[in-house]
C-alpha cells in the first residue's frame, strides 16, 4: 500500500526531527559552532546584505504567495476546489511546524536575536511551499513536476544558506526545518490523498 508507506516515512522524517531538536536544544553541534564562527560578522558586509534582500523573498511570503495562487486556481477551474482545500490544509500544516515547535525546544540564536531559533521559520516558509508547489504539479501540471523539484530544492537550499550567513540561524536550525516539513507534509499529503499522486488513466489494448 503505497500511501501506507508515505505515512511510515513522514513519521520516521518527523521523528528525525524531534531527535535532531533534542540533542541539539541545550548545546550546539560542533557543526553549528565552527559554521557560525567561520561567518561571524558576515550580515554587514557584502554577503550579508545579498542574503538580507534575498530572505526577504525565500521566507514567510511564500506561502501567501502560493495560497493565492490556489485561489486563482480554483477561480480558473472549480472543479480544482476540493484539491486547492487540501492542498492549503497541507501548506498550513507544514508552516505550523515552526510556529508550534519553537517553543518546545527553546533554542537560542546564533547572535541576539528576539525569537527562538529551532526549526527555522524561513526555511520551513520556502520548503513548505516548494513541497505544496510539486503536488499541485503533480496533479495540475505533472509535466512540469521535475521542474518544481528542482526549484524547490534550490531555494529551500539558497533561504537557509541566507539564514546562516545572516548569523540568526544554526546549521541544523535549517536541517531541522526540512525534516519538519517533510515529516509533517508526507504525513499530511498522504492522509489527505495526495500521495501517492493522480493514478493515471489506463490505455485501452487497441492504442
Amino acid at each position: 500500500m503505497p500511501r501506507v508507506r508515505w505515512i511510515v516515512t513522514g513519521l520516521v522524517v518527523f521523528a528525525a526531527f524531534f531527535v535532531l531538536g533534542l540533542l541539539v536544544d541545550r548545546q550546539p553541534l560542533q557543526l553549528d559552532l565552527e559554521v557560525a564562527n567561520a561567518l561571524r560578522g558576515q550580515e554587514i558586509r557584502p554577503a550579508g546584505q545579498i542574503a538580507g534582500v534575498l530572505t526577504s523573498v525565500l521566507g514567510p511570503v511564500l506561502p501567501y504567495v502560493l495560497g493565492v495562487v490556489l485561489v486563482a486556481v480554483v477561480l480558473r477551474d472549480r472543479a480544482q476546489f476540493s484539491l486547492c482545500v487540501r492542498l492549503a490544509v497541507v501548506l498550513a500544516l507544514c508552516r505550523l511546524t515552526s510556529v508550534a515547535f519553537k517553543p518546545v525546544f527553546m533554542r537560542q540564536r546564533p547572535r541576539v536575536y528576539p525569537e527562538l531559533s529551532y526549526p527555522s521559520g524561513h526555511v520551513v516558509s520556502v520548503a513548505a511551499t516548494g513541497l505544496v508547489a510539486v503536488l499541485l504539479c503533480a496533479w495540475v501540471l505533472p509535466r512540469f513536476v521535475r521542474w518544481a523539484l528542482w526549484c524547490a530544492a534550490v531555494a529551500t537550499v539558497l533561504a537557509a544558506a541566507c539564514r546562516i550567513v545572516l548569523g540568526v540561524h544554526w546549521v541544523t536550525d535549517t536541517v531541522g526545518a526540512v525534516l519538519a516539513v517533510l515529516g509533517v507534509g508526507l504525513v499530511s499529503a498522504s492522509a489527505l490523498r495526495l500521495l501517492p499522486g493522480p493514478v493515471p488513466e489506463r490505455r485501452s489494448l487497441d492504442e
